[in-house]
């Protein structure tokens, strides 16, 4: 494998939306309250050109492996962003591409200035949670900020 990632592009937005909604699909966690059903899963490029926002690309030769980005959600404490809309197409899991999208993630948050990183999730995605603690994020009572995500009932926290 030749990975590259890379800053999105507004020719990305299919090829993303497919990976997300297949991957919930694939979990059985595409119901409401999820990004399954978020507009904005159609339109990450115009989504992440929102000040402190950023998503990335993880491809390999041109084929789409997924993404992750960060996020300024609305409501979180100061200093403090969102993980957002990470997923993988079943291809490229397994073989450390989702640890190096977290990794330039948390790096360039920080870079930025966040000072911590908010995770909403949920039990479907229990291999994803592993991931998250392996990370350093640690487990809240309840949900932070304005997400909308009422389908997510798994909430974590990291100080970068």
């Amino acid at each position: 494998m030749n990975i590259s990632i890379r800053n999105i592009h507004s020719s990305d937005n299919a090829s993303l939306a497919v990976i997300i909604r297949k991957a919930l699909e694939e979990f059985g966690a595409n119901h409401p309250g999820t990004v399954y059903y978020d507009a904005s899963t159609d339109a990450l490029f115009e989504l992440f050109q929102h000040p402190g926002a950023f998503y990335l690309v993880a491809e390999d030769e041109g084929i789409f492996l997924g993404g992750a980005g960060i996020f300024p959600t609305e409501g979180l404490p100061a200093g403090t962003c969102e993980l957002v809309k990470m997923y993988l197409s079943p291809t490229a899991r397994g073989k450390g591409i989702g640890k190096l999208l977290i990794d330039d993630c948390l790096a360039k948050a920080a870079a930025i200035g966040y000072t911590q990183v908010y995770l909403e999730t949920m039990p479907e995605l229990k291999k994803a949670v592993t991931v998250y603690e392996k990370f350093g994020f640690e487990y809240l009572e309840g949900p932070l900020g304005n997400t909308g995500h009422f389908g997510c009932d798994i909430w974590m926290l990291k100080k970068l």
